[in-house]
């Protein structure tokens, strides 16, 4: 697995779209299907979208069912993961938005712990963190 990560509107599609572009991607935007579609490469973005329709008091299950979802997707194609980073030190003051955040934190400790690669896109630059 290969996660992606930087700030909303950074370049962070368009540069996955082209380190992919001689593979069979599929993309898929905001959900993660039951189901692997056929493909080489499939690429989830925004993860965040998905995560807002969870129960997010349970930051731990949810956390647990994306990890458990992505490895079976992971035993039929390739998976590259953009997320957005919602951190940088900002609390929001809704309840929801700082759930939302605080469970956006711990799942992508969790995808960089299991990723084989994690890049920071900034300005449509990547730079390897791992």
């Amino acid at each position: 697995m290969h996660v992606f990560i930087g700030g909303a509107y950074s370049g962070k599609t368009d540069y996955v779209m082209r380190l992919y572009e001689q593979h069979e991607v599929v993309l898929i935007d905001g959900e993660l299907p039951d189901v692997a579609p056929a493909c080489e490469i499939l690429v989830i973005q925004h993860m965040e979208k998905w995560l807002m329709t969870q129960n997010l008091e349970e930051d731990e299950l949810v956390v647990q069912s994306a990890l458990t979802k992505l490895s079976a997707l992971a035993q039929h194609c390739s998976l590259a993961l953009i997320v957005t980073d919602m951190g940088r030190g900002v609390v929001p003051m809704e309840k929801q938005a700082r759930l939302l955040r605080d469970t956006c934190g711990r799942l992508y400790q969790a995808l960089f712990a299991e990723a084989e690669q994690v890049v920071r896109i900034w300005y449509g630059i990547g730079e390897q963190l791992k």
